[in-house]
């Protein structure tokens, strides 16, 4: 690697850093671009530095969120706890079945994601009563953080899109919320990769950390902006990274 290449790649994983801690899909920055800078390096290392490089920025973001006072914690570690080991066992699992698969289903999802999210305008902009009870909501932040985990380690994207709107749905969270309280999870998840990565030994912990420094400096910026602009602001971002990852989903499998 050249001196331009890595300074193009922490470019990259600052600007997947800033993204990723407002509205989530820092991966659809971050992974292509170091695939293009090393087309020749074996992917299963690149998703080692990215996981590497994510982990970074998500405990960035959730520690910067906590300290602001907008993580609910005694509501969330749960989820980020269930989120941790079936992350690990989606990782595993991903090993021996082929997780193109998903791809179709995913693609529908995130396109009732936009929809939805375009056509319910109040959706996420300010805090309302759950529909659900106290009881209800636990559980279902449960299962949210059980099936959210395993998916981010067996394929990935948009992790932190359905987090937030999983989010807003379950406690009546508003965008700036969601989005900090999902980074409990989401850093748990990143986590749980990059230990399994790094126990089977296929990661570059170099390149990794360095990236992880400019995402660390992107997600600390990214966060200051989304507290000062708020729900609005962070949904409009919400909506532009669904549709660019939806886009994405939609070439990859054509």
């Amino acid at each position: 690697m050249n001196i331009w290449q890595l300074a193009g790649l922490c470019g990259v994983a600052f600007a997947a850093g800033f993204i990723d801690s407002i509205a989530g899909g820092g991966g659809l920055i971050q992974l292509p671009g170091i695939m293009a800078c090393l087309p020749n390096v074996p992917v299963v290392t690149l998703l080692a530095v990215n996981k590497t490089s994510s982990m970074f920025g998500t405990m960035t973001s959730m520690f910067e969120y906590t300290r602001k006072g907008l993580v609910n914690a005694k509501r969330m570690w749960k989820s980020a706890l269930i989120a941790f080991f079936t992350s690990a066992l989606g990782a595993f699992t991903a090993k021996r079945v082929p997780n193109e698969l998903l791809k179709p289903l995913i693609i529908v999802l995130l396109a009732f994601l936009i929809l939805f999210t375009l056509l319910k305008k109040d959706f996420g902009e300010t805090e309302h009563k759950s529909r659900f009870t106290t009881a209800q909501q636990s559980l279902l932040g449960l299962l949210l953080g059980l099936v959210i985990g395993f998916y981010d380690g067996f394929f990935g994207p948009g992790t932190g899109n359905f987090l937030i709107m999983g989010l807003i749905f379950i406690y009546g969270e508003n965008f700036l919320h969601a989005s900090a309280d999902a980074k409990t999870v989401n850093g748990m998840t990143n986590l749980s990769a990059f230990l399994m990565y790094t126990l089977m030994g296929v990661g570059n912990l170099m390149l990794g950390i360095t990236l992880g420094l400019f995402n660390m400096a992107g997600a600390h910026l990214g966060v200051k902006l989304a507290v000062l602009k708020g729900s609005k602001f962070i949904r409009v971002l919400f909506i532009v990274m669904s549709c660019g990852l939806l886009i994405k989903q939609i070439i990859d499998l054509l």
